[in-house]
């Protein structure tokens, strides 16, 4: 798993434990629906730090609580 792929991967389990359908994030976070989808868009290949930062907001909750799991410390090696 790449980064891109375990940010999409932990808003999809956030939003599935607070029932949060992806419009709403996107309501509460004050970006369009298409950024979010966008995101979680497994085609996709990069993810803005600027949109993470947003909808972590539209969730109440830190970039530290958001990246303080255990899926972010078992990525692939980036640099190869």
């Amino acid at each position: 798993m790449n980064i891109k792929e375990a940010v999409a991967q932990r808003f999809r389990d956030i939003c599935a434990e607070r029932g949060i359908k992806p419009n709403e994030l996107a309501v509460r976070a004050g970006v369009t629906p298409s950024s979010v989808y966008s995101m979680l868009d497994p085609r996709r290949k990069e993810v803005s730090v600027n949109l993470v930062k947003k909808l972590c907001d539209g969730l109440d909750m830190t970039l530290g609580e958001f990246f303080s799991t255990a899926l972010f410390d078992t990525l692939e090696q980036e640099i190869r």
